[in-house]
């Protein structure tokens, strides 16, 4: 039987990693901008929610900066040596972000103040809603044909700014339009969960389904099947 290869070629993971840089370059440079941004609109606002989300692209850059680090090195096995501490760098990110967004959505919701209507609020959060999607796709497509657990952590990390922008989005136009302040901080909980959820899977390494190295079955011997997940065998992590 005919020797299959787990893996993508020399070549072509040179070109992921090449790729993977530079959508956490421009991750990194993204979440620079909507961090001064939304902190700016949202002391101008008094806005908790605003202040949160400006707070979370912070993260969103601590997470990115881990990867850049992780891919900086030129050689497969040092990046690979890394990948363990890029992921709990990028599991903390996460909890520190639920954390921080249920304390401030229970505030909110104790009626700890009430945020003025913000225009730069909405066409931020707006914004970040249209960009963060197709960054989120390109870098988890990436990593999970590199076999990078850590790169698809941090699209999920990227992903869940699409929710925080979709959640800011409507509690800042629900605030502006009908008063409606408890929409964004009950909304905001349920962000909360979820970033528990992918803090723990980053932990543990889950979030891709990709070979982790070359080697081909011995020859006439059949693949095996992937188990309970959908993962092959080699694979790192589940989807």
């Amino acid at each position: 039987m005919t020797a299959i290869s787990l893996g993508p070629s020399p070549a072509r993971r040179d070109a992921l990693t090449r790729r993977i840089r530079l959508l956490v370059a421009a991750t990194i440079t993204y979440n620079v901008i909507e961090a001064v941004v939304a902190i700016t609109a949202g002391t101008i606002a008094s806005s908790t929610a605003l202040i949160g989300f400006g707070l979370d692209s912070v993260i969103e850059v601590s997470s990115a900066a881990a990867v850049a680090w992780q891919f900086s090195a030129r050689d497969h096995a040092v990046r690979d040596a890394r990948e363990m501490t890029t992921l709990r760098i990028i599991s903390v990110s996460f909890f520190a972000l639920a954390a921080y967004v249920s304390v401030d959505a229970v505030r909110a919701l104790m009626g700890t103040g009430e945020a003025d209507r913000s225009i730069p609020g909405i066409v931020i959060a707006a914004l970040s809603l249209a960009v963060m999607p197709f960054l989120s796709a390109a870098q988890r497509h990436a990593g999970r044909e590199l076999g990078s657990a850590s790169a698809v952590a941090d699209s999920k990390q990227t992903l869940l700014c699409t929710y925080l922008s979709t959640v800011l989005l409507v509690g800042l136009v629900l605030n502006a339009t009908l008063g409606w302040s408890w929409a964004d901080p009950i909304a905001a909980l349920v962000i909360a969960a979820i970033a528990v959820k992918e803090g723990r899977d980053a932990w543990q390494g889950k979030g891709c389904c990709a070979p982790t190295g070359h080697t081909p079955p011995a020859v006439g011997v059949a693949a095996a099947e992937p188990d309970a997940c959908g993962c092959k065998p080699g694979c790192t992590c589940c989807p």
